[in-house]
């Protein structure tokens, strides 16, 4: 919706709701819309943004792998392979993406399943 700040904002308060309160459910989603909220804040320069938002991105996977939360798991994998895909990584953002859509066994009509098969199709 273009704003940004109030989305830095929002982030910001969340972080410091986790730290305050210890409860980390939500930590690797935060990371995530942190990379996601990053590449939408540059505009045409968006290629400066790519190292930042694939940090952010890396964080969720590291934090969403040692919660075991694997559905944060794939959200942050599809970011992070989407991300790999603008940068021509197609092989790596597969490799990356397809162990994590392959875990799951059900909930394949799922908005988040259903959208990383498309990915992992587009990636093939």
């Amino acid at each position: 919706m273009g704003q940004h700040e109030q989305g830095r904002h929002a982030l910001a308060e969340a972080r410091a709701i986790v730290d305050k309160t210890g409860e980390r459910w939500w930590e690797a989603e935060l990371h995530r819309l942190e990379g996601e909220l990053t590449l939408q804040c540059t505009g045409p320069s968006l290629e400066l943004s790519f190292p930042e938002a694939e940090s952010s991105f890396h964080r969720a996977l590291e934090v969403a792998r040692r919660q075991k939360a694997k559905s944060l798991e794939l959200r942050a994998a599809m970011s992070l392979a989407r991300l790999w895909q603008q940068q021509g990584k197609k092989a790596e953002a597969h490799q990356l993406l397809a162990p994590v859509y392959h875990w799951f066994t059900e909930g394949f009509d799922t908005k988040d399943l259903q959208e990383a098969k498309a990915l992992l199709e587009e990636l093939s």
